[in-house]
């Protein structure tokens, strides 16, 4: 087996990502290329680039002539976020159960979320838990449905992090568990009926955490 080469520019895309997954960079806070190239001894074409990529991935917003910042995600956003991503999901679910095909990845992405530790970095967390859904994306093997699943990528990171908070791990891995059930029994309706009240419980749960206090 052949392993990736990483590029530079792959590399220090990872490590930000990373550093803005966990924390180390707050909500609104900006990257600008000349900090970014020199903290990490690179060029400046080089952090341009994988700024443009977090950019484009949704982990930063970048406005014109400003730096690109970790967005703040609001109330209007989850919405808009979970409105695109409910029909999405449902349809995978409906078409592997057409395809008659339970991905072993996603079986294996829901015991990893149940053994991740609880105090977990975010990152940690947030590539397990988007594990079962990348896999059951990947799974129906459509290039176009992938594709515009990874240009939300960026988002959902983002909102999974407070999803975490907000539901807490276990109930996620439950949920993730029951939606994988019922696949297994080929009951595509329960399957789709879990995956909907899956995805509105979070939406639900992340709009309260994000609605300021009366």
């Amino acid at each position: 087996m052949k392993l990736r080469t990483v590029s530079l520019v792959d590399a220090l895309t990872d490590t930000l990502r990373t550093r803005v997954l966990d924390g180390e960079v707050d909500p609104g806070a900006g990257l600008t290329e000349n900090d970014v190239a020199a903290e990490y001894d690179v060029s400046r074409p080089t952090a341009k680039a994988a700024i443009a990529t977090l950019v484009q991935q949704g982990l930063l917003r970048r406005e014109p002539h400003k730096s690109a910042r970790v967005p703040v995600l609001t109330e209007g956003d989850v919405e808009d976020l979970f409105r695109v991503r409910l029909p999405l999901e449902l349809a995978v679910v409906h078409a592997l159960m057409e395809q008659e095909q339970v991905p072993r990845a996603a079986a294996e992405a829901v015991d990893a979320l149940a053994h991740v530790p609880l105090d977990a970095r975010h990152s940690v967390f947030v590539h397990a838990d988007l594990g079962f859904h990348r896999a059951l994306v990947e799974a129906v093997g459509s290039p176009r449905l992938s594709r515009v699943y990874g240009d939300l990528s960026g988002e959902i990171h983002l909102s999974m992090i407070q999803n975490r908070e907000a539901l807490g791990r276990d109930r996620i891995a439950a949920e993730h568990r029951g939606v994988l059930q019922a696949m297994e029994r080929g009951d595509g309706p329960v399957a789709e009926q879990l995956m909907r009240r899956h995805l509105e419980g979070a939406c639900a749960a992340l709009v309260e955490r994000l609605r300021p206090p009366a």
